[in-house]
């Protein structure tokens, strides 16, 4: 009785030893520097959650081009229409012409694109640009003349213009309606898919 009192212990002491060993042969827990018993097996890969995003919608954001950058790029541009450059070339304080938008990627090919509205003295704004941001410099490819617009990407990846619709008999401060317009980038161009008129109140 008295030796299975002494062996006990010692029973005990080399099943917890036959435990442990087991924990750092690469199947139980990590130790640093050993090596799996394994050669051929293969830790799993844990991956790192990833931000779903909507089409068009940028995951990560993205610094927009200067605005001071945006203006001289448009007034290079020999199709920039002639309102808009007299506007911007009597422009020298950026922000009383030209004002940021949203970043979109409408034409799905990881090259980001800023929405830049331009605006009169009094932020009256009559059009809007699409600048792809490109390492070159920001490019426009998309221009649109239209009265208090919003612009933003849809899920889909389209771009969706709202504006204010005014009415011969409109007061400056009180458009009579809204025109909702749907954008899309077709592979060379953005073409209009949907043009719908919303009456106010």
């Amino acid at each position: 009785m008295r030796m299975q009192r002494l062996l006990a212990p010692a029973v005990a002491a080399v099943a917890a030893l036959a435990v442990l060993s087991g924990c750092g042969n690469g199947s139980g827990l990590r130790v640093e520097g050993a090596e799996p018993a394994d050669a051929n097996s293969v830790s799993p890969r844990v991956s790192a959650p990833t931000t779903s995003s909507s089409p068009g919608v940028r995951a990560k954001p993205v610094t927009p081009a200067p605005l001071t950058q945006i203006r001289t790029k448009l007034l290079a541009d020999k199709a920039l229409d002639s309102y808009s450059r007299s506007v911007l070339v009597k422009c020298t304080v950026i922000s009383r012409c030209l004002g940021p938008g949203p970043t979109v990627d409408v034409m799905h090919n990881g090259v980001p694109q800023q929405v830049v509205y331009i605006h009169t003295l009094d932020k009256f704004v009559f059009g809007a640009f699409l600048m792809a941001l490109e390492p070159g410099g920001p490019r426009r490819i998309w221009a649109l003349k239209v009265d208090q617009p919003t612009i933003n990407a849809s899920p889909q990846g389209d771009l969706v213009v709202e504006s204010e619709n005014f009415q011969p008999d409109d007061k400056p401060c009180c458009p009579s309606g809204r025109k909702v317009e749907v954008y899309r980038w077709d592979g060379r161009q953005m073409a209009k898919v949907s043009s719908t008129d919303q009456k106010g109140d």
